[in-house]
């Protein structure tokens, strides 16, 4: 097995909007694409059990470089309105947890990716992914606060 190095990327969210529509927004990543302005398309590649655990979608995000990126997830734990925990797979291997936590009408989100630069030249582009990883959470974050308070079509 080749030498794992992990780099941890830690994000907090404060959404002004109670857990339940935040947590129907996380945990149905098909829906990312209408908030997430970098996710460019979702894909299910296996069906989950009923709760969603076992579901392994396809996420392609853009970059500000001329690639796309490609990252599969594998949902491997749903605590309704509390936790996702998911496994990545790619070209940043490693585990996801999202934490829900209400506060009078608002939710704390805090998210947790550890990914394992498996090659020396991600090894050294660590504070490039670190601050690009910012950019992107950063920008979910607002898309979806706006996604939230746009009122629903009738």
């Amino acid at each position: 097995m080749p030498n794992r190095h992990p780099l941890d990327l830690v994000s907090h969210w404060r959404l002004q909007a109670p857990v339940e529509p935040v947590w129907a927004a996380l945990a149905d990543p098909s829906g990312w694409p209408r908030w997430w302005p970098q996710v460019r398309q979702v894909r299910t590649l296996r069906e989950g059990g009923a709760d969603g655990v076992g579901r392994v979608c396809g996420i392609t995000w853009t970059t500000r470089l001329p690639a796309r990126l490609m990252i599969e997830v594998e949902a491997i734990e749903r605590v309704r309105h509390q936790r996702l925990r998911g496994r990545t797979r790619g070209p940043l291997d490693g585990e996801a947890l999202w934490l829900l936590r209400s506060e009078g009408g608002a939710t704390h989100l805090t998210h947790v990716w550890r990914v394992h630069l498996v090659r020396p030249w991600m090894r050294w582009l660590a504070p490039l992914i670190r601050w690009r990883h910012a950019r992107v959470m950063r920008a979910g974050e607002r898309g979806l606060q706006r996604h939230l308070q746009t009122p629903p079509r009738a």
